[in-house]
């Protein structure tokens, strides 16, 4: 596996989630493949010195979003991706980071402008790797 996690105790954003959001990234960019394995819950939990229950939330929310599945047994691996999201969780799933993001930008007093410029940048800056990275991937013999 060629994801290195990091963890920000001090963030607003709960860990399991971040432990989401780099799962979800490194399928994104490709650094974790369809059928690869990701690190067991307990491995996991120690590297980044965390609650294993913590690593199991994360690991059990992406088996519900279909990014990972259980093979009973053997481990839980980076699923084929999901093209089937209903309407309703297009629009839910987003609308939860948009309000996270609002939230934090109140917290720092920043305008809406303020807050439409980071995620305009946001949404570039990811949009070039995640490009970068499929180039990166059909160059590859």
């Amino acid at each position: 596996m060629s994801l290195a996690f990091s963890i920000l105790p001090a963030s607003d954003v709960p860990i399991f989630r971040q432990v989401m959001q780099q799962v979800q990234l490194g399928v994104v960019m490709g650094k974790l493949q369809v059928g690869e394995q990701v690190p067991a819950v307990r491995v996991l939990a120690e590297s980044l010195v965390i609650n294993p229950n913590t690593v199991a939330r994360a690991y059990q929310e992406l088996i519900r979003d279909g990014v990972l599945e259980s093979r009973q047994g053997r481990g839980v691996f980076v699923a084929e991706r999901r093209q089937d999201f209903s309407g309703e969780e297009r629009g839910i799933r987003p609308r939860r980071s948009a309000e996270q993001l609002c939230h934090e930008a109140i917290l720092l007093a920043a305008s809406l402008p303020e807050a439409r410029i980071a995620v305009d940048a946001a949404w570039k800056n990811l949009r070039d790797e995640v490009q970068q990275s499929q180039n990166l991937k059909s160059k590859k013999p």
